[in-house]
């Protein structure tokens, strides 16, 4: 494990999305944490065979998650049929369970794919965003001056109790 994959965890967002920029060949920090590897902190939520449900790092509201398959997958049209079928059931949980532990009035929920639309890690994965009325506007998010008001441990361990409940 380079340092610099150690060390993405511990700076900013603009700092992290620069040394995603400069990583080695082949480093996938979704591979790591879809491998459990100990060196990169675990923020999932939730994993299935197919799939791990993990915190954002950098949450644009609490409750943001990621949804992506533990195959190293870069475009949604690659998922096979197990995976088609896995994917929508845990993204049915997702949306029941951010309801049922934070109560939003609505969903943001996408992909980046490729270069282009702004994806920073080009391991597929999606988003989804719990949102509410009166928010502040998404500029306050990217310029950096938004302050999420939950701490990721807690978002971790209410999640962690909601999904286990419900998966089973």
């Amino acid at each position: 494990m380079s340092d610099r994959r150690r060390n993405l965890f511990a700076v900013g967002k603009t700092a992290y999305v620069k040394r995603l920029e400069n990583r080695a060949e082949g480093e996938c920090i979704l591979c790591a944490i879809a491998d459990g590897e100990s060196e990169i902190p675990q923020l999932d939520v939730a994993r299935s065979d197919l799939f791990v449900i993990t915190l954002n790092l950098y949450p644009y509201n609490p409750g943001h998650i990621m949804l992506f398959p533990a195959r190293h997958v870069e475009d949604v049209r690659d998922y096979n049929d197990a995976e088609w079928s896995e994917f929508r059931r845990l993204e049915d949980a997702a949306l029941d369970v951010l309801t049922e532990v934070y109560e939003p009035k609505g969903f943001n929920i996408g992909y980046n794919i490729g270069p282009a639309s702004g994806a920073s890690i080009p391991h597929l994965h999606l988003h989804i965003v719990p949102r509410y009325p009166n928010e502040v506007g998404v500029m306050d998010i990217l310029s950096g001056s938004r302050v999420i008001v939950e701490d990721p441990n807690i978002t971790r361990e209410r999640l962690s109790d909601a999904f286990a409940r419900r998966l089973g």
